[in-house]
């Protein structure tokens, strides 16, 4: 029968997280922490949805398909999906502002290595 398929998007969700987490802590580009930002918010946020999924489910919607006693095992649960959503537009409000302060960063020091923005001001 093969891999059922969230377990599938689970392993590909814990895999994005991984890589997006060595970008953040192994790179000293801001744009490419910046990906690395993207790519573990991209990675949790299939979790979340595999989290909800059920392997040959249906819609969550009571009728003579499916029974109210049937709905527990059989229905794919909507509210991860719907958290996804909310959160795929907060994570690309966020990354617009990183890469705001970027363009700013780099218009200050014409550099975008977080090493030459090591210095205190305090």
């Amino acid at each position: 029968m093969g891999l059922p398929i969230s377990h599938l998007l689970l392993v590909t969700g814990l895999v994005l997280m991984l890589i997006g987490m060595w970008g953040v802590l192994v790179h000293r580009n801001i744009l490419r922490i910046i990906i690395g930002f993207s790519l573990f918010g991209t990675g949790t946020h299939i979790v979340i949805v595999a989290t909800g999924y059920v392997t040959g489910g249906t819609a969550p919607i009571i009728d003579a398909a499916l029974p109210a006693g049937a709905a527990g095992a059989r229905a794919v649960d909507p509210i991860p999906s719907a958290l996804v959503v909310t959160a795929i537009v907060i994570g690309f409000s966020v990354t617009a502002v990183m890469l705001s302060y970027a363009i700013r960063l780099y218009a200050a020091r014409k550099t975008l290595s977080i090493d030459a923005f090591t210095e205190q001001k305090w």
